[in-house]
């Protein structure tokens, strides 16, 4: 029997060439679970504003890892230890951070499941991953956890300056055409040091820091809150909420078996079992959207008319707002939805509707982003910078909206 050759590579748009380190990674890449990824968008539904934006968790995992690859290699250059197991284990567990992702990313998280976070579920895949592979990703989920005794691990993985970012506003600047995210994150790796086991930049990389984080807060305002990837998102929400709230109600929805499942049961992290985990793997962007199309034509006003908003782009109003919305402005235009369809006060409230916009480019609240000084001190990133830029970039930016429908600004 000739032996598979597991040492493959992929061609990426990113970063050009990005090598498989070993055979654990290329078994785990091939497994059903991280190839689900290649059917989970990246960005949710911003391909409505953004055409070029069709990237998959699949593409920024690969990403993710890759600049675990270089990441390493500096670290080690500049006298860091670290063992193979644990280059391996981070690998590893940069590769599974988002495999819990469900349908368009978020919008699951909201509507047909209870409170149950992608979080908890990839750590979920990496346990299920780990028996599988019979014990191999140990140390990979112990570092996840942020269990392991050395601190700067779980930073590269998870941090306000980790590589799941980096690759993130890389990767959607480059698909979206927003060019405002793009950053330099070979310099920023180069930057890197470890110092008392805290993740660190050195001194001369503040401004590649800055630069980071400037492009964070433009890539939220351009492309993940764009208003209309906004209001996409909230109408898809929308129609996976009436979805499961008719099938309770014993109507039956045309779908496939695994969307099914999630609609007829109720979810909860208590009841997500290895057997609901196995269903959740076989859900992913496709059959939502395959639902959707065949939903536009149900009886149910609610329902059909949401999912002919996202099947032809043409979508409720959405207003930014400075200040918290209107209560009587949004009772009103509830009130002339109901007598222009005859529909009731509770179905109206999937048309009308309010919410706010959180942009916060940098938590200095949070575990903060160290400088290593030239004197070898530590330093926080805010007092550090000698740009107001940063300071400013730490205060959380909030907008208001209010959606409803087109039809409502003629009456």
């Amino acid at each position: 029997m000739i032996a598979t050759n597991k040492l493959k590579i992929f061609n990426d748009p990113i970063y050009g060439f990005i090598t498989i380190p070993n055979t654990l990674i290329y078994d785990l890449i091939q497994h059903p679970y991280f190839q689900r990824l290649r059917r989970i968008s990246q960005m949710g539904m911003s391909y409505i504003v953004y055409p070029g934006a069709h990237h998959t968790r699949f593409h920024h995992a690969l990403g993710c890892m890759h600049i675990m690859q270089k990441a390493v290699q500096t670290l080690r250059f500049k006298g860091v230890a670290i063992s193979n197991e644990e280059e391996n284990a981070l690998y590893v567990a940069i590769l599974l951070h988002d495999i819990g992702h469900g349908p368009f990313s978020h919008a699951m998280e909201h509507s047909i499941v209870e409170e149950v976070h992608h979080e908890e579920i990839s750590l979920k895949f990496m346990n299920a991953l780990n028996e599988e592979f019979e014990g191999k990703l140990d140390l990979a989920i112990q570092i996840f956890k942020g269990e392991y005794h050395r601190k700067f691990m779980l930073q590269l993985i998870s941090s306000q300056l980790d590589m799941d970012r980096m690759d993130y506003l890389k990767r959607d600047s480059f698909y979206s055409g927003v060019a405002e995210g793009n950053i330099n994150s070979d310099r920023l790796i180069q930057m890197m040091n470890v110092q008392d086991d805290v993740l660190v930049v050195e001194e001369k990389g503040i401004y590649s820091v800055e630069k980071f984080l400037v492009s964070r807060r433009l890539m939220y305002w351009q492309a993940y809150l764009h208003k209309t990837s906004v209001v996409a998102e909230m109408t898809l929400t929308k129609i996976l909420k009436r979805a499961k709230e008719l099938t309770l109600k014993g109507i039956v929805l045309p779908c496939s078996e695994p969307l099914s499942f999630f609609l007829n049961n109720k979810i909860t992290m208590v009841s997500f079992d290895k057997e609901v985990l196995r269903i959740f793997a076989l859900l992913d962007d496709y059959d939502v959207l395959g639902a959707i199309k065949s939903w536009q034509f149900h009886s149910d006003f609610v329902l059909s008319s949401l999912s002919k908003m996202i099947i032809n782009r043409d979508l409720l109003k959405i207003i930014l707002l400075d200040e918290k919305a209107d209560t009587e402005k949004l009772a009103d235009y509830k009130n002339k939805l109901m007598a222009l369809y005859a529909i009731s006060d509770k179905e109206a409230a999937y048309f009308v509707f309010k919410g706010k916009l959180k942009n916060q480019a940098y938590n200095k609240e949070s575990e903060p982003i160290s400088i290593l000084k030239k004197d070898g001190t530590i330093e926080n990133l805010v007092d550090s910078s000698d740009q107001l830029q940063v300071r400013a970039l730490s205060k959380a930016v909030t907008k208001y909206f209010i959606c409803f429908p087109k039809v409502l600004l003629d009456t």
